[in-house]
């Protein structure tokens, strides 16, 4: 999961998004995302098997966005991985 802080809000990053699109690299794959209801601060998924992708997509958004990456993984898998045996 990929929180994103807005550093200017959210006008910039809409506009250049309308503009160029996601600017996902191949192999980086986008699921889904959600924004804060003051605009603030966006959720996305992404997905992807190397890493490099995810760093080559937030360096074209770096001037505009702040990161935090967060390693998810899905409830079915938690329930599994942390459950009862």
């Amino acid at each position: 999961m990929i929180v994103e802080r807005f550093r200017d809000g959210p006008a910039p990053v809409y506009a250049r998004f309308r503009d160029r699109g996601r600017l996902a690299p191949d192999g980086l794959k986008y699921v889904s995302s959600c924004v804060a209801t003051d605009g603030a601060r966006c959720y996305q998924l992404m997905e992807c098997d190397d890493p490099a992708l995810l760093e080559t997509w937030m360096q074209a958004w770096r001037d505009l966005v702040d990161f935090e990456v967060v390693p998810v993984i899905s409830s079915a898998e938690a329930a599994r991985q942390f459950g009862p045996p």
